[in-house]
């Protein structure tokens, strides 16, 4: 059986998990599991303190007691998420995608009778994506999966196991999400029906009884009684169900006094994937106002690594002008401090703090209330990476440096993101693995890094 378990950015999907895992308590309630039950889970990210242990050392702190023989084990998890790696290697030294195929092996290296998967596509290429959607096609054990991405859910799933973030349910569906989202369109219409019949009824009860109870006499108990039941309708009105919110629509604003080239790339460097050894590629690539540049490339080449050194200004052969704004969105989150709250977070970035237009920008990414208050480790992935597009909001940077800015984000989203960036009138430089995505943003070059391969 495999069921998605889906919901809004910062529903509780993860903890629920969680709580699955016994990594966290319920409040209240109870998680029944089956006596004897094996879970294991695929977490979104590997842990900071994990990403220092080499391959073997990873693969062994998945078990409560050492595994002797775990290096063929190792490689044969290795080989079903289609990644060969020394056993030596150290885990921080894989490209997103690649320890995104390390987390799902680590998961499987167990064979649970139950395994959770947390935004598995997250970092994968292509061929990773139609890789997993494979295996999990042909998995024989119970599968649960947290997703945003509709089309890779409707290629395997059963069941959808859908968490409300305005009443905090978890409702049950059976079928694909476009299932889920055709019964949720017809049980609205079904409570809006209902609700305006009751309403009708309610106000016709109200008119009479206000008219019996200036009768006097009798009148008066009747219109007593007639009132009890108008309460009792009152009760009977449906919740109607309100549906995830999107994110307004924004726009990133461009560093407003920047002039000529603001990017030059004459040469970067790749990892060979044949050999694990780097190698120096020519480039001419030249960067100015409103013109958007898409790095392309397989798992593991180095494209997070080239966007790194591009925002940190040290990438050799590459040239960014002076007095530009570097606007960073990383895909682990790491350029955005984990102990600031969202407040600070969002006001620091400002050149000229103003509070007034950063509770703004806030409100249109869904971060209000108590969740400006809480610090950013705190915040679900797909929270984080709203917080994280507030901030380019706010930085009006010239040059976007974006790396894979579709993880963790709802899917709803996507559309609004990407007609921002479609429309952002300074330089950027986007990697992204979601070909529908990148269908929406205007590009203007393509520096394909396994060209010279």
């Amino acid at each position: 059986m495999k069921v998605t378990l889906m919901g809004q950015n910062g529903a509780g999907k993860s903890t629920i998990f969680k709580m699955i895992t016994d990594s966290l308590k319920p409040d209240n309630g109870k998680i029944q599991k089956a006596p004897g039950l094996s879970i294991a889970m695929a977490a979104q990210v590997i842990a900071p303190q994990e990403r220092e242990l080499t391959v073997r050392e990873f693969f062994q702190s998945r078990f409560s007691e050492k595994v002797y023989d775990i290096d063929p084990k190792i490689d044969a998890v290795l080989e079903v998420v289609n990644l060969h790696a020394p056993h030596d290697r150290i885990i921080k030294s894989f490209s997103g995608g690649q320890q995104a195929r390390l987390l799902l092996a680590s998961a499987l290296i167990q064979d649970p009778d139950l395994l959770l998967l947390d935004e598995p596509t997250n970092n994968l290429d292509t061929a990773g994506i139609e890789h997993l959607t494979d295996f999990l096609k042909n998995y024989s054990k119970t599968c649960m999966v947290i997703s945003h991405d509709a089309d890779f859910l409707n290629s395997f799933t059963q069941g959808v196991l859908y968490l409300d973030v305005h009443t905090h349910k978890v409702e049950q569906y059976f079928g694909n999400y476009f299932d889920l989202l055709r019964e949720i369109t017809a049980r609205i219409e079904r409570e809006n029906q209902k609700n305006a019949q009751l309403a009708k009824k309610i106000q016709d009860n109200k008119d009479k009884a206000n008219f019996f109870a200036q009768k006097g006499g009798k009148m008066r108990l009747v219109a007593k009684k007639m009132r009890t039941e108008i309460e009792e309708m009152e009760e009977e009105k449906v919740d109607v169900r309100k549906e995830d919110k999107t994110i307004r629509p924004f726009v990133i604003p461009a560093q407003p006094e920047i002039i000529g080239e603001i990017l030059n790339i004459s040469s970067f460097t790749i990892i060979d994937p044949k050999k694990h050894t780097p190698k120096t590629e020519k480039a001419m690539v030249s960067l100015k106002k409103k013109q958007h540049l898409l790095l392309r490339g397989p798992n593991g080449i180095g494209k997070s690594t080239l966007l790194e050194s591009l925002a940190a200004g040290t990438a050799e052969g590459a040239q960014i002008a002076p007095g530009v704004r570097v606007g960073y969105y990383r895909q682990d989150f790491s350029t955005l401090n984990f102990e600031d709250t969202v407040f600070d977070s969002l006001l620091n970035i400002m050149e000229k703090p103003n509070e007034e237009r950063m509770r703004a920008t806030a409100a249109g990414f869904l971060l209000t209330g108590q969740v400006m208050d809480k610090k950013i480790g705190m915040l679900s992935e797909g929270q984080k990476g709203l917080v994280a597009f507030a901030r380019l909001v706010l930085e009006r940077p010239g040059l976007l440096i974006l790396d894979e800015p579709t993880n963790h984000i709802n899917f709803r989203h996507l559309p609004v993101i990407a007609k921002a960036l479609d429309q952002y009138e300074g330089a950027m430089v986007l990697v992204s693995h979601v070909p529908e995505f990148v269908e929406q943003i205007r590009i203007d070059e393509i520096l394909d890094l396994a060209k010279g391969i």
